[in-house]
């Protein structure tokens, strides 16, 4: 399945993403700058790019599975989303990193940081209840 995607560079050394496999399900994202972090250090980094897609979809934005034991970095909240109308001529896509190591780290202009996945979206049609049916469950590992 396929779907039509726009994307604006915003800047001269963007790199457009490509499927590295045929059986690839993300697409990778690069910073547009070197960037320097401190150990604890969060920074927004560019990708240089605004990305165009048809309603009903969402792009995630994760790290790349060897962010962390490479370099040290993570995406402090887990993924990124961004919305199908975030697709302004200034609505660039970045990338939230913080270095949760003890030594400075650097990642340079061109690197595979983070990877861009798209899915369809559901939406809830929300209801408020006065109680609900189903027994308490605990959570949180509350079964093992």
């Amino acid at each position: 399945m396929h779907i039509p995607v726009k994307i604006l560079k915003v800047h001269p050394d963007a790199i457009i993403p490509e499927y590295k496999t045929s059986g690839a399900c993300a697409f990778d994202l690069s910073p547009v700058e070197d960037a320097a972090f401190a150990p604890g250090e969060t920074k927004l980094v560019g990708t240089g790019l605004v990305f165009c897609f048809p309603p009903g979809h969402v792009l995630v934005v994760a790290p790349r599975s060897s962010l962390f034991r490479k370099k040290g970095l993570v995406q402090p909240h887990s993924i990124g989303i961004v919305d199908q109308d975030y697709c302004g001529p200034d609505d660039e896509v970045k990338m939230l990193l913080k270095n949760d190591s003890d030594v400075p780290v650097t990642i340079a202009r061109g690197e595979r940081v983070c990877q861009g996945l798209f899915f369809p979206v559901v939406h809830a049609a929300f209801e408020e209840v006065s109680s609900m049916d189903a027994p308490t469950r605990g959570g949180y590992g509350s079964t093992g």
